[in-house]
């Protein structure tokens, strides 16, 4: 296994850094000391079921494990290793692997204006670019000036940053052209003057202490919401909960589940909207509205004038 898994490094190891990263961590602390000195085809559905149970572990992250073997297997089945055959991590089962452990946080319009008030920039902006879009932390803080189409009022996502490395977006519909409403546009050209970083290239949400070379870290954007939390007598707030935000505002405002699966940019889901396809641009700039209202004003924009 130990060989197996280096020639997998070498040869079909995901590029993007977050990935390699998740992939490295299962490897060095579960799967290479439990069986490193074991052949592929010692990892067969019972001991494999029974290791995975035993692990203090959540379900979700037990799931990963299993996925990265099922990955090993077919791998080796791949490089002729092993024989072509069903992959017996598919007989894998982990109970409550699907379910979260924790209920994810999200903020009422009430919770969300007391906890910006108590926000310093640029980590009020932050907050704002990600629960107006949509955007996961890594997105948001990868984005520079010239990704905002200022004229017809898009924002492009190009790419991600994770632990101050830049990397592509997570999935391949993660890239996409966001509608930015005018509130945002405005919410946006008054940080950019007041920003020391503002060239096109530039980004966005540029760290001073990195002379602007990097945006602020995300642990730094976290540490700032866990301050104005506590400020604003909000139990939990973390860069993910703007996203959690975002989806039950969507909700809110009475946005279809296929507009909100649109919006919210997921990979699974691109079947359901090559169905819908341009019919609901209209209805996602009307939704996207509606939560920039939220957000900025504290309201809803009238549902007759939309």
């Amino acid at each position: 296994m130990s060989t197996l898994i280096e020639q997998y490094r070498a040869e079909k190891m995901p590029q993007r850094y977050s990935t390699r990263r998740s992939y490295d961590a299962w490897l060095k602390n579960h799967v290479i000391p439990k069986w490193g000195e074991c052949e592929i085809t010692d990892l067969q559905a019972r001991p494999i079921e029974l290791w995975l149970k035993s692990l203090e572990l959540t379900p979700r992250s037990r799931a990963a494990i299993r996925g990265l073997l099922r990955i090993l297997w077919e791998f080796a089945m791949w490089r002729g290793d092993v024989p072509t055959q069903r992959n017996p991590m598919e007989l894998v089962t982990i109970k409550g692997a699907s379910k979260r452990v924790s209920k994810p946080s999200s903020l009422t319009v009430d919770e969300f204006q007391r906890f910006i008030v108590a926000l310093r920039q640029p980590f009020l902006t932050v907050s704002l670019v990600c629960v107006c879009f949509g955007l996961r932390i890594s997105e948001a803080l990868a984005l520079r000036w010239s990704d905002v189409d200022w004229s017809n009022g898009k924002l492009s996502v190009q790419r991600g940053i994770v632990r101050q490395r830049v990397d592509d977006v997570k999935t391949e519909t993660s890239h996409k052209a966001i509608t930015i409403t005018k509130t945002m546009i405005e919410a946006l050209k008054t940080w950019k003057q007041t920003s020391q970083f503002s060239a096109q290239e530039d980004w966005i949400f540029a760290s001073p202490a990195q002379l602007g070379r990097l945006p602020w870290s995300a642990d730094s954007v976290n540490d700032a919401y866990k301050k104005a939390a506590f400020a604003a007598g909000i139990a939990h707030v973390s860069t993910h909960s703007m996203r959690h935000t975002y989806r039950s505002w969507l909700d809110a405002v009475g946005t279809p589940i296929a507009v909100q699966q649109k919006l919210m940019r997921h990979a699974d889901i691109r079947t359901t909207m090559n169905v819908y396809g341009d019919v609901v641009t209209d209805e996602m700039a009307r939704a996207a509205s509606k939560v920039a209202g939220l957000a900025l004003n504290g309201s809803q924009p009238d549902r007759k004038a939309s």
